[in-house]
């Protein structure tokens, strides 16, 4: 009798079509499935990405399986993401979730997105030294969607202490980068051309936000009228300077949300950290919560680089904290665009 746990996680929240399997709590597979066609437009076209969700579903899942060297009859629970994220992308996990669950008879278990990010930092790759932080802790979530510091007290009891009041970080990233005409998406761009500017040349207004929460729609109006104020001087500004304005302008956004981080943990007295979700990729913020960290005695955690976009991988591995403490989700539950907190 094989009493293993074998967990199968489905993503589909946003632009990318993902599949992942995990025998207690190690991944066996992880396959993502990207979407191309949002790049001539410059975004995420939500009726194009179901769409993609629908073509791309079970070659995912079946490729996870073959890589993992398992049946779908093998399977114990099938974990998939709720929500937040687009309601079209959304609907097709959770659809092909429930029937593959049906079908097997097997359990499902929702997970949040956001917590999926926020315990990336447990997912344990064969052959490779486990580091996880110990709780509790602090994650500076960061994302296209959302920009969040989450006290972690266990992997099922999350706390948000500060969040965004209107943008995401990753959406200033993206603006500014679509304004420069630099292209989409704009954090790996900027990050890029940031590596060789100068990050002291410019400044840009940074917001005074009370406690913990964060802003940037300020920046992002204030790196717009700076940029068509010197447009009118010199037409050929932006070119001349981009790496300059892109490195001044990521060290500006930097700033904004490691003042915050460290104002959580002084006032928490949590020395653990770790960031999460698409922006943890950016070499700038990594290497500043690093440093920040040798400098205030933080243990910090930064995720794989392919684990910090959506993938299957870390909501294989919170559905696997909730199919522990016996959580199970009922075939009517219905996909969620907005989750206002952890508790679904």
């Amino acid at each position: 009798m094989n009493m293993s746990d074998i967990i199968l996680g489905i993503e589909s929240s946003c632009d990318d079509t993902s599949a992942a399997v995990l025998k207690d709590g190690w991944l066996l597979s992880n396959v993502i499935a990207s979407q191309d066609v949002h790049r001539a437009y410059g975004g995420v076209v939500p009726e194009l990405a179901s769409r993609a969700h629908e073509l791309n579903i079970v070659p995912v899942v079946s490729e996870a399986l073959s890589r993992a060297g398992l049946k779908p009859s093998d399977l114990t629970a099938i974990a998939f993401t709720r929500g937040p994220g687009l309601l079209g992308s959304l609907l097709v996990g959770t659809s092909f979730a429930k029937a593959m669950g049906l079908a097997l008879d097997i359990p499902i278990v929702m997970v949040n997105h956001l917590q999926g990010h926020i315990l990336a930092n447990f997912i344990k790759v064969p052959d490779k030294p486990v580091r996880e932080p110990s709780f509790p802790y602090l994650c500076l979530l960061v994302s296209g969607g959302n920009s969040q510091i989450v006290r972690v007290d266990d992997p099922l009891h999350l706390e948000i202490l500060g969040q965004t009041i209107d943008d995401a970080v990753g959406e200033a990233f993206d603006k500014c980068s679509k304004m420069m005409g630099l292209g989409y998406p704009g954090g790996p761009i900027i990050d890029r051309l940031a590596k060789q500017g100068d990050p002291e040349r410019f400044k840009f207004a940074k917001p005074h936000i009370p406690g913990l929460d964060y802003s940037f729609s300020g920046i992002k109006t204030s790196l717009l009228y700076f940029v068509r104020d010197e447009m009118a001087k010199d037409p050929e500004f932006m070119e001349k300077n981009k790496e300059d304005i892109c490195a001044s302008f990521q060290k500006a956004l930097i700033d904004i949300l490691m003042d915050k981080l460290i104002k959580a943990a002084k006032q928490t007295g949590i020395k653990e950290i770790t960031i999460g979700g698409g922006v943890s990729a950016n070499s700038g913020l990594r290497t500043r919560v690093e440093e920040e960290g040798r400098r205030r005695g933080w243990n910090t955690y930064l995720p794989e680089f392919r684990f910090t976009t959506d993938n299957a991988a870390m909501i294989a591995v919170a559905g696997y904290y909730h199919y522990l403490a016996g959580e199970r989700t009922p075939l009517d539950i219905a996909p969620v665009s907005r989750a206002s907190g952890f508790e679904q």
